[in-house]
């Protein structure tokens, strides 16, 4: 349905002050905070995961060498999903003058739509991080404590406990961080670079990650995670994130989040013969998701469903 004159009949009035409702400066590009973005030319994209080695054996004299196999244990699927959004201004508005006046404000009204659904789609990756019926490459939720491996057991990237964020809660999951192994069960040296924090967590962090002593005590203790260099990239406040006390760590896992862009945002003009009217569109079409559960480390807050 296109915007008609009734619908902006205050617009028609003489001394008319100003506008408001459509300006509103918008959060942008949090995402970036989180995924790293690639192009693709085709309907889905896919990444293997790959088991690598065993600790090698020793070999004893006179013996052969020990073969080993490695293979493929999962493998991630990001599907692109189209996102549009279009309106329309009548012939008779446009006569009226209404054109010049509302079409840009319209036009950022679209723009600030387009960018809301892709920050909400990018922060539902770690709002859905722990429902049981969003599932990763390996079969269970992104953030679990049964992650498979290929030896045939599991590893956890959430603490044992769930906690708040707290100096207790931080330097635990850094030190699980560390203990994370590969495919085969071999030490792998990860660390937490960055936490990605809801916006009531702000000024707890803050206080935790910028305070050269400890948090809420009289001793004169330094602040282990700030003189270490811990998390160096900081934190980063999602105003997107819905859960108010989980709490994420990244690390720096290879191949972790993506997003992958299959057609970038694009806008047409048109007009429509029979009705006259003028219609405007916004098209855009992506992905967003992970490969290696390794990106990232949870505090256990988040709901299951």
């Amino acid at each position: 349905m296109a915007i008609s004159r009734s619908q902006l009949v205050k617009e028609l009035e003489p001394g008319l002050n100003a506008l408001f409702g459509l300006e509103y400066n918008r959060y942008e590009n949090q995402d970036k905070e989180i995924f790293i973005t690639e192009t693709s030319d085709r309907a889905f994209e896919e990444e293997v995961m790959l088991s690598g080695f065993a600790g090698a054996p020793v070999k004893q004299e006179g013996a052969g060498v020990v073969f080993d196999q490695a293979g493929e244990t999962f493998t991630a699927r990001y599907t692109h999903e189209t996102i549009a959004l279009a309106f329309a201004i009548t012939e008779e508005a446009i006569e009226d003058n209404l054109y010049d006046r509302l079409a840009a404000r319209y036009t950022r009204a679209l723009a600030r739509s387009m960018s809301n659904t892709k920050q909400v789609k990018a922060a539902n990756v770690l709002n859905q991080a722990q429902f049981t019926s969003v599932k990763g490459g390996d079969g269970v939720p992104l953030i679990s404590d049964a992650h498979p491996l290929a030896t045939g057991g599991t590893f956890s990237n959430v603490l044992s406990t769930a906690s708040d964020l707290n100096e207790t809660s931080l330097e635990q999951s850094l030190i699980d961080i560390a203990a994370f192994v590969d495919e085969r069960g071999l030490r792998i040296a990860l660390s937490g670079v960055k936490m990605i924090i809801p916006k009531e967590l702000q000024f707890t962090a803050e206080r935790l990650m910028r305070s050269p002593q400890r948090v809420g005590t009289a001793d004169n203790d330094i602040n282990a995670i700030v003189s270490m260099g811990m998390i160096p990239q900081g934190y980063s406040v999602n105003n997107f994130l819905t859960d108010t006390d989980a709490f994420f760590l990244l690390t720096d896992v290879p191949n972790g989040f993506k997003h992958f862009v299959r057609a970038p945002i694009k806008t047409a003009i048109e007009g429509d013969f029979d009705t006259g009217n003028v219609r405007f569109k916004a098209r855009e079409r992506y992905s967003f998701g992970f490969s290696d559960p390794r990106c990232v480390f949870g505090n256990g807050k988040l709901p299951t469903s």
